[in-house]
């Protein structure tokens, strides 16, 4: 029973930890010129990286017509509360 309990233990161990990963963002739409800033849930793959969190971005903000311009950070859900109230109605919208 002890070594069930150990292996089990272990396994837990290995598993990857599950946090959350955002990406805060400019964006754009042409004819008439608008631009806003918003902040998005991303992979893990895109987390660390602004390039793949860009690429990621990008095809979900087009449905709406928007052009991601850069992104600015990726981070954990420690950084939401900050961004909130800049972010406005593209707060996780994407």
């Amino acid at each position: 029973m002890m070594r069930l309990i150990f292996a089990m233990a272990l396994i837990g161990l290995a598993l990857p930890a599950n946090a959350a990963c955002y990406a805060d963002y400019k964006a754009k739409q042409d004819a008439p010129l608008r631009l806003h800033y918003g902040v998005a849930q991303v992979s893990d793959a895109a987390c660390g990286s602004n390039d793949a969190a860009k690429s990621e971005l990008a095809p979900r903000l087009a449905v709406d017509g928007w052009t991601v311009l850069n992104v600015v950070s990726t981070f954990g859900p420690e950084g939401l509360d900050e961004r909130k109230e800049s972010a406005g109605q593209y707060f996780l919208r994407y």
